[in-house]
């Protein structure tokens, strides 16, 4: 297994533009190396999980895409990609986090940051590492709220949103700091660490959720990073591709 790039050399910075993802797709295609980080002060088409939109008012958030070069097994990616958001987030704040399967991190009970990865897997046939394959990548994008006033938040979101602001939030660089050291740490953990660390930080596990077509309770996740959720038909794993949850209990 080889190490985890360095995240945070090199660095792009935007004052404004429509999408890190988006910047940090194009410069994965031209053969930027693993460890680019992209930021953004502001973001015109943030996207979230299922083309959600992400809102932040300029310079309150910390708006960035690190690209993970090759890819190797990302079968656990989407799990220790919240974990080292939520370790970077209790680093430079007074917060607890937990993990809402499968990529929102909450403090009590509100969403503080949300996580989308966007991937370009290895050639069929060929494990990425082994064969040296630096086509294949990934794009980690995270969206987290750091000093965003609670009266900014459209009033749709005041109930369900939250930012690491309080009487004196930490700069968004300090929090970019500290995001680039836990990727490093996380994106190449052993699949334990990572079914552990998140196993730790399950917000789900034991309330009732809903998704198009059932309904259950949440009974944490599989060892292939599934959310299990039982229900009066027995148990049943769900993939984050195939569900939009709602949270009932």
């Amino acid at each position: 297994m080889s190490a985890a790039p360095a995240f945070g050399r090199p660095h792009r910075h935007y004052r404004r533009t429509d999408s890190t993802n988006a910047r940090a797709k194009e410069l994965a295609e031209s053969g930027a190396p693993g460890g680019l980080v992209v930021t953004a002060d502001e973001q015109t088409a943030g996207r979230g999980r299922q083309g959600r939109n992400w809102f932040a008012p300029p310079g309150t958030a910390l708006l960035c895409s690190a690209l993970l070069r090759p890819l190797g097994d990302a079968r656990l990616l989407p799990l220790a990609v919240p974990i080292a958001v939520c370790e970077a987030c209790e680093e430079v704040a007074p917060v607890h986090c937990a993990v809402k399967w499968p990529n929102d991190v909450w403090v009590e009970g509100r969403k503080l940051a949300g996580v989308l990865i966007e991937t370009r897997p290895p050639a069929p046939g060929r494990e990425a590492e082994e064969a040296g394959d630096d086509e294949s990548w990934a794009v980690i994008g995270v969206g987290l709220n750091v000093a965003v006033p609670t009266d900014a938040f459209p009033a749709e979101l005041r109930d369900t949103a939250t930012s690491l602001g309080g009487g004196e939030p930490p700069s968004v660089g300090d929090a970019l700091e500290a995001l680039n050291g836990a990727l490093e740490r996380w994106v190449r953990a052993p699949e334990d660490e990572v079914l552990t660390g998140f196993r730790a930080r399950d917000a789900l596990r034991g309330r009732a959720i809903a998704w198009d077509g059932g309904e259950g309770t949440a009974a944490g996740v599989d060892d292939a990073g599934h959310l299990l959720v039982e229900t009066e038909a027995g148990t049943r794993a769900l993939g984050a591709g195939e569900v939009h949850l709602s949270v009932r209990g």
